[in-house]
């Protein structure tokens, strides 16, 4: 009987797993979300695995057999509840199929008003707010010098959250 299962694949190899898998006839799901992050000092929307190194599987175990799936390249186990592989719900695949959030920011990625520590430069170690971003590579930062609030352009790579 055709059902879903959840695999642990190895590490970087989610991608691998689920071409070997689909090459066997292997219905895959990886929920992915887009998520703004810091890259290289850059703003930009990165797509991730929502659940990484895990990927839900559909097939029926008696054509296919599961010693066959986890000998498929990339992938580690089977999630298991006892010595069965654990099956997992259909109208939980339809959720997951169907949720695309919207905004997600990383929370390393700084807010405004957000405390940052400043890490390169002449104000290095000093704390300052976050503001607003400054184009790709830079952002603005308000600084407190001798009780005076100044704003001041920071490359993106020379500060971090707190």
């Amino acid at each position: 009987m055709q059902a879903w299962y959840l695999l642990y694949c190895k590490r970087g190899q989610l991608q691998r797993a689920q071409e070997h898998l689909e090459r066997q006839a292997v219905n895959c799901l990886t929920p992915t979300i887009v998520l703004e992050k810091m890259v290289r000092g850059k703003r930009t929307a990165v797509s991730e695995p929502l659940f990484p190194n895990y990927l839900f599987v559909e097939f029926d175990p008696e054509v296919i057999h599961t010693t066959t799936i986890s000998a498929t390249r990339g992938v580690s186990h089977f999630v298991r509840f006892g010595a069965w592989p654990a099956v997992v719900p259909s109208s939980v695949i339809h959720q997951l199929s169907i949720y695309k959030p919207d905004g997600v920011v990383d929370p390393q990625t700084p807010y405004p008003g957000d405390t940052v520590l400043i890490t390169e430069g002449a104000f290095e170690g000093l704390r300052a707010i976050f503001t607003e971003p400054d184009g790709e590579a830079r952002s603005m930062l308000l600084l407190n010098l001798l009780n005076k609030e100044v704003k001041q352009a920071v490359n993106n790579t020379g500060f971090r959250k707190i």
